[in-house]
């Protein structure tokens, strides 16, 4: 379990991000402004290009959370510009050399988040291309004799590690949810096997009784019309459930619940168990298929914990926003008692939550006992923050 408090919103990382690129190109532009002035005619046609190629860098760096499927063309189109500026400054003497260090921290951003997504080969070069780009940039301009190609070669391996870092986290999130979803399928293995057996325990009896009644003389004549149909009846629903839980253990989809917003998963989760009270910002409130499940999977566990282990009288359900997340409170005013050693109730729904980003908290408050669930709201729920 996590302490309380609503998950860090993932602008942050956005805006964090935007001012980092805006200081590079402020001193940018304090470097150029001391730099020496173009001569002859290429000179300052040039120099009306190359300056720009710094800011163009940092605006596609950022395109890239608006088109995450265009990473590569955006990631070529930078280091196609800071090469351009580097062959500026390398090839035409009377161009001053521009300071790389926008372009330099657009390219590795790019690296990094290369490195994080794109297919393994692919991914390999861009962060070559990125390496050759970032060092030649500031070997060029400024010569061997100066500390930034050695910095520049560093901040490369920087990113790079920090994208490999954030592809195994990614990796580890996916496996989580497929355990998970795993743990789900066996759960319904287990209904199925309960469901049948329930059935065909309800047709045996319908059979033997209209056996008995059959073979009573003194017992009223029976329709066996009306027995074939009653005991036709239960096989159609036996076959019917028996069908629905067999396509969900074959599809490879999270396990569906009732609805995909958020109002009907809730009730549909709670039934006539608690009171349920959702803010009229978040009743209609579209989920992901993995949030819906976790949520209806959350509510199942906590409001089944309340019947097992507390001498509650009443239970309350609460839905709403907070910070940009939402917010599932499950209170009770009875006292529950601590989670026995080898359960996995409250560790199962922490589980699930801290899978899609959130967190979940539980423990007793004033009179009783509660479970709180954040989870981000946002449409991107397949991995940790980052780049």
């Amino acid at each position: 379990m996590t302490a309380g408090g609503a998950p860090a919103p993932r602008r942050s990382v956005f805006v964090a991000e935007v001012v980092a690129l805006v200081v590079a190109v402020v001193v940018d532009g304090v470097l150029a402004a001391g730099g020496d002035a173009p001569t002859g005619v290429l000179g300052p046609l040039l120099t009306m290009v190359v300056p720009y190629a710094g800011e163009a860098a940092a605006v596609l760096a950022v395109l890239r959370r608006r088109f995450p499927r265009r990473l590569e063309l955006l990631a070529g189109a930078v280091v196609a510009l800071s090469l351009l500026g580097t062959a500026a400054a390398g090839l035409v003497d009377r161009v001053p050399a521009q300071p790389p260090v926008t372009e330099v921290l657009a390219v590795l951003v790019l690296a990094a988040a290369g490195c994080r997504r794109l297919p393994p080969a692919r991914a390999a070069v861009l962060a070559i291309a990125a390496c050759v780009t970032v060092v030649l940039a500031p070997l060029v301009r400024y010569g061997l004799d100066h500390a930034a190609p050695v910095a520049a070669a560093l901040a490369w391996g920087a990113a790079v590690a920090l994208g490999l870092i954030l592809r195994d986290a990614d990796a580890r999130h996916r496996s989580e949810l497929e355990r998970i979803r795993t743990e789900d399928r066996l759960q319904v293995a287990r209904d199925l096997h309960d469901l049948v057996a329930h059935h065909v325990t309800g047709i045996v009896v319908r059979t033997r009784a209209a056996q008995a009644l059959a073979a009573n003389p003194a017992a009223p004549v029976q329709d066996p019309a009306e027995v074939y149909d009653q005991i036709e009846h239960a096989a159609a629903e036996a076959l019917t459930a028996t069908r629905g839980l067999v396509g969900v253990l074959r599809s490879d989809e999270p396990l569906p619940s009732p609805s995909l917003v958020l109002g009907d998963v809730v009730r549909a989760a709670v039934g006539d168990g608690a009171s349920v009270h959702i803010a009229h910002d978040v009743e209609a409130t579209p989920l992901p298929p993995q949030v819906s499940v976790a949520l209806h999977r959350v509510l199942l566990e906590a409001l089944t914990n309340v019947r097992r282990h507390a001498r509650a009288t009443a239970t309350r359900v609460e839905a709403r926003s907070d910070d940009g997340g939402l917010v599932l409170e499950v209170d009770n005013d009875g006292v529950s008692a601590p989670p026995r050693e080898g359960g996995h109730g409250i560790i199962g729904m922490t589980e699930r939550v801290e899978a899609l980003g959130g967190e979940l908290t539980a423990g007793p408050r004033d009179g009783g006992w509660r479970v709180t669930a954040r989870l981000p709201l946002g449409d991107d729920h397949t991995g940790p923050r980052g780049i």
